[in-house]
């Protein structure tokens, strides 16, 4: 933009400097050659007199001494005579001479002025009046040189002034660009010193304004979230005394373990809610942690679900990688990943359908696939969109997915299982080979 103001100056200065300067410069030079020829036309008017009374060339010789050199004055007498070197052309001097016609004409070394001067007797003798041509250009040059000076001195002051008010707005624009880049990174505390034109002062304060607002929605979700997580504790409460009820039984035991966990999970959330900045952690705790195995983990949260696999009669396999499979994730982050995908098919497909659950280990990435023999996934990527669902739920599970996926660098991808069904893998690079990509 510095550039753009500077250019802008730069041309429209110049163009008004020269159409100043190219008439101007124009009139210095004529305004110089009329100056010598009007002075030469008064030395010519001057011996006239002269010659009225007389026409002796000692007289004639003195009064053009006196009046100039004999270079630039000359005259010529009624006898045909020269007092002084002529410059006139022999036509010039012969009509002054028969035309008695006063004329100026310019030759190759200068100007010359003709006057003829009418005596007694019907003589005429002519005055001559030459100017050299340096003459004529005497102090045009300097003046134009001046003219020049004077012009840069004005387009470059333009050009400065213009420069300089470009840095300002473009100082002001960074200045908004790097807040709202912090801004977008999670820095809730940046804002901006309104500085510039007008125009970018009242978008500072616009900004200075969008962020506190931000900042009051942030926390309105934040408590929000709490609220609601801590709503849920009522439920939990009843499902610990009903699962007193049941007494010391196999099914009050994994009620009890399962009202646990979510307990546990629901004191989690209401504390990352209520900490400052949550919303930006939260999306950037994911990668983050003690590394865990995939394998280990699959295995485990396959353990809860096979109770209720069975009570739904539905048949499923696993496929685990008996090799190594670390990743550098927080172990409840991939169990939740597990949970929402193995949850996927229990809420999506009918009871009694069948579904495979596979960990694969390659040379940078761990793959979890789980395969179902449902009706399958008619629109993949609307599946994969926040907030919409094909199936009637909330439409955030797979949206979870999706995010632990790319915090991980890797991918989620739905497509037709083997089976029939849906197919969901989610892709995960290991804890070794991210390390030394980033090394």
């Amino acid at each position: 933009m510095r550039r753009a103001l500077a250019g802008i100056a730069l041309a429209v200065t110049s163009m008004v400097a020269l159409s100043f300067l190219i008439p101007l410069a124009l009139l210095v030079r004529e305004q110089a050659r009329d100056r010598v020829t009007t002075a030469a036309e008064q030395r010519a008017s001057a011996l006239s007199p002269v010659l009225a009374l007389t026409t002796r060339r000692a007289d004639v010789q003195q009064a053009v001494a006196e009046l100039g050199s004999s270079d630039q004055l000359v005259v010529r007498l009624p006898d045909g005579g020269f007092v002084g070197t002529p410059h006139a052309p022999r036509s010039a001097l012969d009509r002054a001479v028969r035309g008695r016609e006063t004329l100026a004409v310019d030759t190759d070394d200068g100007w010359v002025y003709l006057q003829p001067v009418v005596l007694r007797g019907d003589r005429v003798a002519v005055v001559e009046a030459y100017v050299p041509a340096a003459d004529l250009t005497r102090g045009v040059a300097a003046s134009w040189g001046v003219m020049a000076l004077l012009a840069l001195g004005l387009v470059g002051g333009s050009v400065l002034v213009a420069d300089r008010l470009g840095a300002r707005v473009v100082r002001s624009s960074r200045g908004l660009k790097r807040a709202s880049l912090a801004l977008g990174s999670g820095d809730l505390d940046v804002r901006v010193e309104p500085d510039g034109p007008p125009e970018l002062q009242e978008a500072g304060v616009a900004f200075n304004s969008m962020a506190d607002r931000v900042v009051d929605l942030l926390a309105v979700e934040r408590e929000l979230v709490a609220d609601l997580s801590h709503r849920l504790r009522t439920p939990l409460t009843a499902l610990y005394l009903e699962a007193d009820r049941m007494g010391a039984t196999p099914s009050a035991r994994r009620v009890t373990e399962a009202a646990g966990q979510l307990e546990s999970e629901l004191d989690a959330i209401i504390a990352a809610a209520r900490t400052p900045l949550a919303a930006a952690q939260l999306g950037g705790a994911a990668g983050a942690g003690k590394p865990c195995d995939v394998a280990e983990v699959v295995a485990m949260r396959l353990e809860f679900w096979s109770v209720l696999a069975g009570q739904q009669g539905r048949a499923y396999q696993r496929s685990l990688t008996p090799r190594p499979a670390p990743v550098a994730f927080p172990e409840d982050d991939l169990a939740a990943v597990v949970d929402a995908l193995i949850g996927n098919v229990f809420r999506h497909t009918p009871q009694g359908t069948a579904f495979t659950v596979l960990v694969e280990r390659r040379e940078r990435y761990v793959f979890l696939t789980v395969d179902d023999a449902g009706p399958g996934v008619a629109d993949p990527e609307a599946a994969l969109t926040r907030g919409v669902s094909v199936g009637g739920s909330t439409g955030l599970g797979l949206d979870i997915v999706a995010r632990a996926a790319r915090a991980a660098d890797g991918e989620l991808t739905i497509t037709r299982a083997p089976m029939g069904g849906a197919r969901v893998r989610v892709s995960f690079v290991l804890a070794g080979a991210r390390e030394g990509a980033q090394g």
